[in-house]
């Protein structure tokens, strides 16, 4: 067993608290778990694992509840609780989260058949957990405030005295933590630490996401680092927060080129281990990647021969750096942030 890092574990004090607040599948979060059902927790996408959960239910009979949270609070829910924990199966949004969680030696080993319809290149070196979906980094960027001509060329040139004040993220978020784990993982650590200097003097913070995109829609900042989704999903309705921008894909294994997989992974002290294995094996199998591509999440589907939504550039073009999910260091990435001042 790894030792808990201690920002993780001050999270953790506070994650029943988060939890009470978020509501679930089957019962509010704060209620009792009913140690009958299969019990996921999950960060991913509330309304695509509520359906996930449905079809695997309507399809096997196996009974299912759901505890909502996010990457960072439910990572540090499951290390506290060690083996006594009520998970049988935990999702996330980014590779990070499921990372702790595999240090702290809690996950069991995902069955062979559910690794193989999802493919190498989508499992950690562990193989103790494996992805489920994908989403792309991707800047954003507003045409009428900045010239094609001068764009970054990687996301490293964010750090440039030119850019100073021309671009936001949501740093305080755990998708851009997982892109800073990218760039802790191709860059290295000093490289990181100059980078988040850069961010904290020169970029303006969002919420989230979706705050980021709209004030380089509004041209409140030309540019804006964020996933490829929230993009795509706003473009399949009224454009109101993206009509007046591009995408940039830095391609060319740039740490900008950031792919992160969404996991699952079962505990190794799950009541229902069998169980808890199927659902990992219909979430990646045909039908659950069918489920994720017609969702209008806009992520990308991971399993063998599945389809994405057909509005996405295809997974392969992206040219996205070579990590390995397994080394993905989110509490390294936490202590930086928190150095550096924007934690």
């Amino acid at each position: 067993m790894t030792r808990r890092h201690p920002l993780y574990l001050a999270v953790a004090a506070m994650a029943m608290l988060l939890l009470a607040a978020c509501g679930n599948g089957s019962l509010e979060a704060g209620g009792n778990l009913d140690p009958g059902k299969l019990t996921i927790y999950s960060a991913q996408h509330k309304d695509l694992t509520e359906q996930w959960a449905k079809a695997f239910q309507d399809e096997t009979g196996i009974d299912v509840q759901i505890r909502f949270g996010s990457d960072s609070s439910m990572a540090a829910q499951l290390v506290q609780e060690g083996n006594r924990s009520a998970a049988d199966v935990f999702l996330t949004e980014n590779s990070p989260a499921m990372t702790t969680v595999s240090r702290d030696g809690l996950f069991a080993t995902v069955d062979k058949a559910t690794i193989d319809q999802v493919g190498p290149e989508h499992v950690p070196s562990s193989h103790d957990w494996v992805g489920i979906a994908a989403r792309a980094t991707v800047l954003v960027y507003n045409p009428s405030k900045i010239s094609d001509a001068e764009l970054p060329t990687s996301l490293m040139d964010l750090a440039k005295p030119e850019y100073a004040g021309r671009w936001g993220a949501a740093a305080g978020g755990a998708d851009f933590q997982a892109i800073v784990s990218a760039v802790l993982s191709t860059k290295g650590e000093e490289a990181t630490k100059t980078w988040l200097a850069a961010l904290k003097s020169g970029a303006k913070i969002y919420q989230n996401n979706i705050a980021t995109m709209k004030a380089v829609n509004s041209g409140q900042v030309p540019m804006g680092v964020i996933y490829h989704y929230y993009w795509y999903r706003d473009q399949a309705l009224e454009k109101a927060s993206s009509g007046n921008t591009k995408l940039l894909y830095f391609k060319h294994e740039d740490p900008g080129a950031f792919v992160s997989l969404s996991g699952g992974g079962v505990l190794k002290s799950s009541k229902h281990a069998a169980d808890a294995q199927k659902f990992l094996a219909f979430v990646t199998g045909p039908k659950g990647q069918q489920i994720l591509a017609s969702s209008g999440a806009m992520e990308y589907a991971v399993g063998r021969g599945a389809a994405s939504d057909p509005a996405l550039p295809p997974l392969e073009s992206l040219e996205a750096p070579k990590i390995d999910p397994f080394t993905l260091n989110g509490p390294k990435v936490i202590e930086l942030m928190t150095q550096a001042g924007i934690l």
